[in-house]
């Protein structure tokens, strides 16, 4: 972990001592704590990562709807590294200048992430059930099939009408 990193987590358990509550965090109420106290001071590389955070939000909310009613996410990012730094591009789904490349690459790693997210939360649910085992398991299904089925009735309802 880093020191930044290890720097944080100090603060956050100073804010528990010092607050108290309920076990509940809130990100948000934690930074102000810090802020407040002189604890977390931002640079400009802090500045200008929070604004391009803002400008990467905009663009994952910016979804349109095409000619079939689908509504799509039209905005979509690779992220690569270049040396040590890391960084996302993005591309406009209707931009014809944008290369394929980038949305296979693009696709490829959101579906690794899910798969990812999805490993993540077995891990978790399992974990919890084995520290809880005195109370029935906690199931978790992680085949998705029939939930986008589902999600994609209305479209193929219209279609067919």
């Amino acid at each position: 972990m880093s020191a930044y990193a290890n720097q944080i987590k100090n603060y956050i358990e100073r804010y528990r001592a010092e607050v108290g509550g309920d076990g509940l965090l809130d990100a948000h109420e934690v930074a102000e704590w810090a802020y407040q106290r002189g604890l977390h001071k931002p640079s400009v590389r802090t500045v200008i990562d929070a604004i391009a955070t803002d400008i990467s939000q905009v663009f994952r909310e910016d979804y349109r709807t095409d000619k079939n009613g689908q509504r799509y996410r039209a905005m979509h990012a690779v992220r690569s590294k270049k040396g040590d730094k890391s960084m996302s591009l993005w591309a406009d789904m209707d931009d014809e200048r944008a290369p394929r490349s980038h949305f296979v690459k693009s696709f490829a790693q959101r579906r690794q992430q899910i798969v990812g997210d999805c490993f993540q939360l077995k891990t978790d649910v399992d974990v919890y059930n084995d520290k809880n085992s005195n109370q029935p398991p906690i199931q978790t299904h992680l085949d998705f099939s029939l939930d986008v089925e589902e999600l994609q009735l209305p479209y193929k309802l219209e279609k067919a009408a």
